[in-house]
């Protein structure tokens, strides 16, 4: 076998190892950004093509995971974004900060009652709800109660300072508390009194 040969194998083996056990999760995130299965399926695709021909640019001991969802996060912005984005407009004055989760946390001790809560249930009104946030808050919010990414990694992810991160998280949890006091009072996390 030729040392050719032999670089090509360990690299698939190494990108086998080391990125393709992130599948399902850039899946579920393509799927939220994409909203429509045959373009998520593209989008990772398309991510995993790029993270193959530039692994040897991947830095060995770094979080390959975060390095995937930058790669996928770029590809979204550059390709699928730029076909059919529009400017929203949102007003977010009147949901106070502890509209939903504020109780949440009341009934018990969990430290962040927004991963409580997605822990628990992510049926259709809830996917809905998380699908229906204008882009830019949907994406933050998808990689921090969803995928678990501290703020710096998704600072990193899609290219904005931390600053910026927190009041899309902020504002992206507002709108998701507006959006899922229904689905909260009907399935008994919250009483409808409490509104």
């Amino acid at each position: 076998m030729s040392s050719r040969q032999s670089q090509k194998d360990a690299k698939r083996e190494s990108f086998e190892k080391e990125a393709l056990v992130h599948l399902d999760s850039l899946f579920r995130t393509a799927l939220r950004m994409t909203k429509n299965e045959g373009d998520a399926d593209d989008l990772v695709q398309e991510t995993f093509l790029k993270a193959y021909r530039f692994w040897d640019k991947f830095e060995k001991g770094t979080n390959c995971r975060a390095w995937l969802f930058k790669i996928m996060t770029n590809i979204f912005i550059n390709n699928y974004r730029a076909k059919a984005w529009t400017p929203q407009t949102i007003d977010l004055e009147d949901v106070d900060d502890d509209f939903l989760f504020g109780q949440l946390s009341a009934l018990g001790p969990p430290e962040d009652p927004e991963k409580q809560f997605f822990n628990k249930v992510f049926d259709d009104d809830v996917k809905r709800a998380v699908e229906e946030l204008p882009e830019d808050f949907r994406l933050v919010v998808v990689l921090s109660f969803l995928e678990g990414f501290s703020y710096q990694e998704i600072a990193d992810i899609v290219d904005l300072n931390i600053g910026t991160v927190k009041s899309r998280l902020h504002r992206g949890r507002k709108l998701l508390q507006k959006s899922l006091w229904d689905y909260a009072v009907k399935n008994g996390f919250v009483k409808e009194a409490a509104k």
